[in-house]
């Protein structure tokens, strides 16, 4: 046979052999294998199709939502004032306070009662902000204490002195450079004491 019939042969052997057979993938939907017609088909019928646009359409308004809700959060905090950071904080500082001293009784009458509990500063906040947030100036005090008689103070030191010492209630006594908090520093002290606080009850 001549060369040019080799090729002619050779190429109608080309053109007469069977279509590779489509790679099969699994449906979004039902997972059964089917032929794909491209690269984007991806359900196996009309019935998971439908059902799949369906959940694509979802599943992007659930991302438009997730969206409006960050913005909302964001433009939310923008107008939130320090004093609400400040109060945040102070929750979180004092529930902290609170679980620290659970096992331990009212630090000005030494009471253990059913009561509620505060966490009630030595130092007041408006006396003294710089230690609005540490830890030696606050413990744990019933409500009758704390609330009914103005912190019963003077019991108040005579149980400090007794848990941290004359030494450290002295220092506590004496002036501290004025406390001025951002509201960045608020939110640092949210997440410190919420961290602190998880250590305890898990």
């Amino acid at each position: 046979m001549s060369r040019t019939g080799v090729l002619a042969v050779s190429s109608f052997q080309r053109l007469a052999a069977p279509e590779a057979k489509r790679r099969q993938r699994k449906c979004v939907i039902c997972r059964t294998p089917f032929e794909p017609r491209s690269m984007k088909h991806k359900a196996c019928g009309a019935d998971c199709a439908l059902a799949h646009a369906v959940a694509e359409r979802a599943r992007r308004d659930a991302k438009v939502a997730r969206a409006d809700r960050v913005a909302t959060k964001q433009a939310l905090e923008a107008l939130r004032p320090k004093s609400y950071y400040l109060k945040v904080a102070q929750a979180a500082f004092n529930a902290f306070i609170r679980a620290r001293d659970a096992a331990l009784p009212c630090i000005s009458c030494g009471r253990f009662h059913k009561g509620s509990y505060d966490a009630g500063h030595y130092r007041s906040v408006g006396a003294m902000p710089a230690l609005r947030f540490h830890e030696l100036n606050v413990h744990r005090q019933c409500v009758p204490c704390n609330q009914h008689r103005a912190g019963n103070i003077v019991e108040y030191r005579l149980g400090l002195v007794a848990r941290i010492g004359v030494t450290m209630v002295e220092w506590l006594e004496t002036d501290h450079p004025p406390a001025k908090y951002t509201i960045e520093e608020a939110k640092a002290i949210t997440t410190l004491y919420r961290a602190k606080l998880k250590e305890i009850i898990l």
